[in-house]
């Protein structure tokens, strides 16, 4: 069977462009995309956020699957790469954009799927469960996959992985994305 690459949605292609332009090698890959995607389309009305805008590759991918009746909120604490991102969507109400801290999405919270890409994955993990609303997806990139149990990192276990795997609230699992990356899916149970 052959197999052909699918097109990238417009938003996402002009946003990679972007980060090819300005040098921003943050963003998310297509594997990952192509995940956020589908989490959004799998919330038609739903309330979907992303911490961690950058130039606005992962908000077109999520905004690839958004529903006529959803909401997109992302948040970038730096005002150049916000603006560059909210350049890609001037005619989508549904699509707002924050500049700032992190926490500026707790407002706009429950969340039904939340791509936590940036801000809070780290610094405050429980909180960052606390926006997800009961049955919502929590999506984090960026990690390699483990080769041993429990998982590395730096030489250390890797106790941020451990936090949102085994969190009594959530039901969790890895997937690969790549031969090289992994992703954490998470679902707030009720």
């Amino acid at each position: 069977m052959e197999t052909t690459e699918r097109p990238l949605p417009e938003r996402v292609a002009a946003a990679q462009r972007h980060a090819a332009e300005t040098g921003f090698a943050g963003s998310c890959i297509p594997e990952v995309g192509r995940l956020l995607t589908l989490a959004a389309a799998a919330k038609p009305e739903g309330v979907i956020a992303e911490s961690g805008t950058g130039v606005g590759v992962g908000t077109a991918w999520l905004h690839a699957g958004l529903g006529a009746n959803a909401r997109l909120v992302t948040v970038e604490h730096d005002p150049d790469r916000a603006a560059r991102a909210a350049a890609l969507f001037p005619d989508d109400p549904r699509v707002e954009f924050l500049v700032g801290d992190w926490r500026l999405l707790e407002s706009h919270a429950p969340f039904d799927v939340f791509f936590c890409d940036g801000g809070g994955k780290r610094e405050d993990p429980e909180r960052v469960v606390d926006l997800l609303a009961p049955g919502g997806l929590l999506i984090l990139d960026d990690f390699t996959p483990p080769l041993t149990w429990p998982p590395v990192h730096d030489g250390e276990i890797d106790a941020l992985r451990l936090f949102y795997l085994g969190h009594p609230r959530l039901t969790a699992t890895e997937v690969m994305t790549t031969p090289g990356s992994s992703a954490v899916l998470a679902t707030r149970l009720p």
